[in-house]
């Protein structure tokens, strides 16, 4: 690992200060991504800019589907937010469900110059097959969306290397193509060792030896390529 997205875990507060002085403290080795809140309306634009002007950080993460009640992104209180996210050219990150698409599609509408990640592939469900994640992979008509190939151990109902999951890492890489795919994993986490997950050499490995369907070349850009682009690490 050379260098990595550090991303505020959606189970803190809205205080991104330990992530972003961890990146301030290792700038070669770390970005930043926060937590804001959408539905402090009053001030979470003022938020983005604190947080990105005098904090470092580079962008932010939004979770759509813990707000089922509210159509929470699109939200008219939350227009001057995504105005300042966007002058700040942001990298935006949505932890959502298929049925949050009709939202993260109006957003790159409204925003088409913004990078904007689907993350762990948009929560596929081997249960309920491909036609009900076809929203997700529509998404991918937007050519500033890209998607993270993570958390696939979380989701099937297999044995490494979870072959019922490989058709929708399969499906994902079709729609948006490796170049806009990265790879990524929930890393570190208390609960990691709690629900059995994969410790991060096995993640590396699930890439390297799970995807037999990739080159060495796709397996190279998934593993970094994307990502070196949309944050422009290592220049």
């Amino acid at each position: 690992m050379d260098v990595s997205v550090l991303v505020q875990t959606s189970w803190s507060t809205w205080d991104n200060g330990y992530m972003s002085d961890s990146a301030a403290r290792f700038p070669d080795r770390f970005v930043g991504h926060g937590l804001i809140d959408p539905q402090d309306t009053e001030g979470n634009a003022e938020q983005v800019r604190y947080w990105m002007e005098d904090r470092g950080l580079v962008g932010f993460r939004f979770h759509p589907f813990y707000y089922p009640e509210e159509q929470i992104i699109v939200a008219e209180g939350n227009r001057a937010m995504w105005e300042e996210l966007a002058a700040r050219d942001a990298v935006v990150q949505f932890h959502m469900k298929p049925w949050d698409a009709p939202q993260i599609d109006e957003i790159a509408r409204r925003h088409p110059e913004m990078k904007l990640i689907i993350d762990h592939m948009g929560y596929p469900d081997p249960e309920t097959g491909m036609e009900v994640f076809q929203p997700i992979l529509d998404l991918a008509r937007h050519e500033r969306m890209f998607v993270k190939i993570s958390d696939v151990k979380g989701r099937s109902r297999e044995s490494f290397p979870f072959c019922d999951m490989h058709p929708f890492v399969r499906a994902l890489l079709d729609a948006f193509g490796v170049e806009r795919a990265m790879w990524g994993t929930g890393y570190p986490g208390h609960h990691r060792v709690k629900h059995n997950w994969l410790s991060l050499a096995d993640e590396l490995r699930l890439v390297r030896e799970g995807y037999d369907f990739l080159t060495d070349d796709q397996k190279d850009r998934l593993l970094g390529g994307t990502a070196a682009e949309v944050w422009g690490l290592g220049s």
